[in-house]
């Protein structure tokens, strides 16, 4: 390739938002001639390369906008401390099919065994996939829902809950609501229902779930909207966090 036909090519992938092509055609080029490729080998090697370019830097971006508190996988997660908790059942959700069908998943159980953790890799998998995410504890959404409606932008603040293909609610019941409170956490989900999915985690039943929200006929129609088509897994295992706790203070103990 000549460098005048180098640089007409880079100019032209400029202005049709390649920067990735732009970058490195002289390479598309050299692997083109060592492999001898027919033209529509280096078309499908061009085409193939910038979409994964692509797909990256959505990944990447989407991520950046989710609000998630990290990024582990279920590669991450140690199915072994939790001998009770079946691991095809989470790698079956991980293949997403209740995200294509607009389903929602719930991880039940104690403080530290891992629901974070595996919603976190759920989401991820489901951003990977193309879906756009979000993540929110119910206390953060229920603040910041109850500001917008003070501030009379409440359906606009709605949207933030709306929008995502899919949303991720931590920590469901670790707060008690006051009812209006629960009516905000009701129009997310009623607004939500079969139109995304919601990923929660939750550390009580859903029997106390009228405790949570300080109504049971509330409650009940929150559970009937999120459980009509729901995944649900409970983890009762022992806590990560105070098994890498007991970790720290034996080595601790042993430098004593």
């Amino acid at each position: 390739m000549s460098e005048l036909t180098g640089n007409r090519i880079r100019t032209t992938a400029a202005k049709l938002g390649l920067p990735h092509l732009a970058e490195t055609i002289n390479e598309y080029t050299r692997r083109a001639d060592e492999a001898k490729m027919g033209y529509l080998d280096f078309l499908d090697l061009v085409l193939s390369e910038e979409l994964a370019v692509r797909d990256d830097r959505r990944f990447r971006q989407g991520l950046r906008l989710s609000k998630l508190p990290h990024h582990k996988t279920l590669d991450e997660y140690d199915f072994s401390f939790q001998p009770e908790l079946d691991p095809r059942k989470v790698k079956d959700l991980a293949t997403l099919s209740f995200v294509d069908a607009k389903a929602n998943a719930a991880l039940l159980g104690p403080p530290g065994v891992g629901k974070t953790h595996i919603a976190v890799a759920l989401a991820v998998a489901a951003c990977r996939a193309g879906y756009s995410i979000y993540f929110t504890s119910l206390d953060d959404m229920v603040r910041n829902l109850k500001a917008a409606e003070t501030a009379g932008r409440l359906v606009n603040k709605l949207g933030t809950y709306l929008r995502p293909s899919v949303l991720v609610v931590d920590e469901v019941g670790y707060q008690p609501l006051e009812r209006a409170e629960a009516n905000l956490v009701f129009q997310v989900i009623s607004k939500r229902y079969e139109k995304g999915s919601i990923i929660l985690t939750s550390n009580k039943t859903f029997s106390e779930w009228g405790q949570v929200f300080g109504d049971e006929v509330l409650a009940t129609a929150i559970l009937d909207r999120l459980l009509h088509h729901c995944e649900v897994i409970a983890i009762n295992g022992p806590s990560y966090r105070l098994k890498n706790r007991l970790k720290a203070i034996e080595r601790e103990t042993e430098v004593a």
